[in-house]
């Protein structure tokens, strides 16, 4: 590279050692009398993680400096500007190179070659050099120059798959393949050591990355190891046949169907127990539902409710009724009943009283029915005390 970069400089010295003028005693129309861009290679292939170089340079008569661009053309894409130096200054546009693109030599040299580093698989396409300086003209098309950039992708790490029977007699086909890489790898299986074995058509297919076995025997179990491989790079991966005979694959066979089996099972009970639990759970809801809507609010005993208020009309009660000479008793009480019923039916209403006054002390509102006396068994026990009152005439003396 750099002896073709300086070439044109060369010649320039060799003509000084001879006593000519530079550029003397050549034809008008060469590349060192005139303006021209140099490539050395018009394709240049890159691997993708790496860095490329695209080599390039000019020659000129004139001592100025040239107006330079670089450019990047793509298929589907309009092309743009990547790089350009003019009056002496470098600068990198705005692009998706800028931090990876840049000269790869300082400007003072005609060498215009360009670095992109950390090459990526869209960094592919043409790259162009146009080359202007203000007091040298050139040809047509002569100061412009074209390279095309090849990004290789190595390939990724390939899947290997076995498909078919594996017992004795049988025909499996191996598959590998790889989900990138550019160009497209080719496949290349082999049996790995200690019984290593390379393969070709018509039993590899290089393209598809499969290998069909026939006819197996249990000889042929081991390792296979498929190697994915292009320009860039290579990857592998590896599967392992193990051919059964016929006694082993009915074992294999019965221990597949009973795991099957036993598995189904479990699945079967947990699902019954799911379905009786569930069942266990609504009965009981039921159940508890038919209580709470049969139920019958237990009943309150009217003297539990307020023994105050009846103690003290148990009392008047004893007053108004009792008779000269008579035994002193509770009015309205009577003995328990036998069936041990507690609450005795109410009172018949007193006599009215002779004389208007007593009839009208006595005499009460009508309202809402009383409540039922208690016995006197149940009075004592809730603290009442016998009251003995004089009686009365019927004028209102005492007697």
């Amino acid at each position: 590279m750099e002896p073709l970069v300086h070439a044109p400089m060369l010649l320039q010295r060799i003509d000084g050692l001879r006593g000519k003028a530079p550029g003397a005693g050549r034809r008008p129309g060469l590349s060192a009398a005139t303006l021209e861009v140099h490539v050395a290679s018009g394709s240049v292939s890159a691997v993708e993680g790496r860095r490329a170089v695209l080599p390039l340079w000019y020659t000129s008569r004139s001592q100025k400096k040239p107006y330079v661009t670089w450019a990047l053309h793509k298929p589907d894409a309009s092309p743009f500007q990547i790089l350009s130096y003019l009056d002496g200054v470098v600068k990198v546009e705005e692009t998706y190179l800028k931090s990876r693109v840049s000269f790869l030599y300082p400007m003072l040299s005609h060498n215009l070659s360009v670095l992109i580093n950390g090459t990526q698989e869209q960094d592919a396409g043409q790259y162009v050099c146009t080359v202007n300086v203000a007091d040298d003209a050139s040809g047509t098309g002569k100061n412009i120059g074209v390279i095309n950039l090849t990004v290789l992708v190595p390939p990724a790490a390939p899947a290997c798959r076995l498909h078919g029977s594996t017992a004795v007699g049988g025909n499996v086909t191996l598959s590998c393949a790889s989900p990138k890489g550019k160009p497209l790898p080719a496949y290349q299986w082999q049996r790995a050591a200690p019984a290593a074995q390379v393969f070709f058509a018509p039993m590899q297919d290089s393209v598809k990355g499969t290998l069909k076995l026939t006819n197996l025997s249990t000889d042929m179990s081991g390792v296979y190891v498929c190697v994915a491989e292009n320009r860039a790079g290579s990857a592998a991966c590896n599967v392992t046949l193990a051919v059964l005979s016929g006694s082993n694959a009915a074992v294999v066979a019965g221990a597949v169907l009973g795991s099957l089996v036993g598995f189904g099972l479990l699945v079967f009970l947990g699902l019954q127990l799911r379905v009786y639990r569930r069942k266990k759970r609504d009965g009981q809801e039921e159940a508890a539902n038919e209580i709470k809507e049969d139920a019958v609010p237990p009943k309150t005993l009217s003297w539990a409710k307020s023994a105050a208020s009846d103690v003290a009309s148990a009392t008047s009660t004893l007053s108004s009724a009792a008779a000269p000479g008579a035994r002193p008793k509770l009015a309205g009480a009577r003995a328990p009943s036998d069936d041990g019923g507690g609450i005795a039916p109410p009172a018949a209403p007193a006599p009215p009283a002779a004389n208007g006054t007593a009839g009208a002390r006595d005499r009460r509102p009508e309202g809402p029915p009383r409540r039922r006396a208690l016995p006197a068994g149940g009075l004592a026990r809730m603290g009442a005390v016998a009251v003995m009152v004089p009686a009365q005439s019927q004028a209102g003396s005492l007697v």
